[in-house]
């Protein structure tokens, strides 16, 4: 199934981020596509804070450090930036294996650059730019 939504603001964007929450029950596995700058944080600010996971202001971009971790009461989110990420070994080092549990939720950003992610994906969310503020949504899989 797929669902496009347009957001005019980020705030918006964030609050598109708060209700998609209730299709990411665990364990999904969620990829983020978009150019730099196209607002992929700013959906997952919405996500964490719907499962209660960190606040708005405590999500920020895991492009230096890869990976951040916020956890929930229902989920333990880790948002993964693989941007900086080129090859099958570096990828493994990362242990994002272990990273996959019951109550887990991986949401990766730049995740099509390698063809597991793209293959084992629970849902696709696909973010463009098409104004200053305004943002094209596609959601694809899950019961979105």
């Amino acid at each position: 199934m797929t669902r496009e939504f347009t957001t005019h603001s980020p705030e918006e964007t964030i609050a598109l981020g708060r209700e998609l929450a209730a299709y990411l029950a665990p364990p999904k596995l969620v990829l983020l596509r978009g150019d730099l700058g196209a607002g992929k944080t700013t959906l997952i600010k919405g996500v964490a804070e719907a499962f209660r996971a960190a606040s708005q202001e405590d999500v920020t971009s895991p492009t230096f450090t890869l990976i951040h971790e916020y956890r929930g009461p229902q989920a333990s989110l880790y948002h993964i930036d693989l941007y900086r990420v080129d090859t099958p070994r570096q990828l493994e080092t990362l242990g994002l294996d272990d990273l996959i549990s019951d109550n887990s939720i991986l949401l990766i950003e730049w995740g099509e650059k390698f063809e597991r992610f793209v293959r084992d994906r629970d849902v696709e969310i696909a973010i463009e730019k098409i104004g200053e503020d305004e943002r094209r949504i596609r959601v694809l899989g899950g019961e979105c």
